[in-house]
């Protein structure tokens, strides 16, 4: 049973380039994301260099084995700043989704798109 709170956020990104100039906005862009929702931070996992670009991604396998023994306790996501963080290939990144969905939460991006379910509404006998 989840506890009753403000979701925590686990922020994830990657980064092939040497500069990390672009990296840093990002993060800060998904830091100041939470903060304006009230979401707590969990904290940052990103991939760089050739893991950025592998299937095999270790900060994400760690962001991910995190999130599994929180999601017990309270609503958790995986915060990035846009889809293509996840991935630029659009089965990859269906694929890397379905692993967090998999670990107990759901993806969102800084420009307000997630692929959390849609909560159906309870009806309640009477009141229609």
């Amino acid at each position: 049973m989840r506890a009753i709170g403000p979701p925590l956020a686990f922020v994830y990104d990657r980064c092939a380039s040497r500069s990390r100039r672009q990296l840093g906005m990002r993060l800060a862009g998904c830091r100041h994301y939470a903060d304006r929702r009230g979401w707590a931070l969990a904290g940052h996992w990103y991939d760089l260099g050739d893991d950025a670009l592998s299937a095999h991604r270790p900060q994400l396998a760690a962001l991910l084995s995190a999130m599994r023994a929180e999601a017990e306790h309270r609503e958790v996501m995986c915060l990035i700043h846009t889809w293509e963080r996840l991935a630029a290939d659009a089965t990859h990144r269906r694929l890397l989704q379905q692993r967090v969905i998999e670990a107990g939460g759901w993806t969102v991006t800084t420009f307000d798109e997630s692929d959390r379910p849609i909560q159906s509404p309870v009806w309640i006998r009477g009141t229609q």
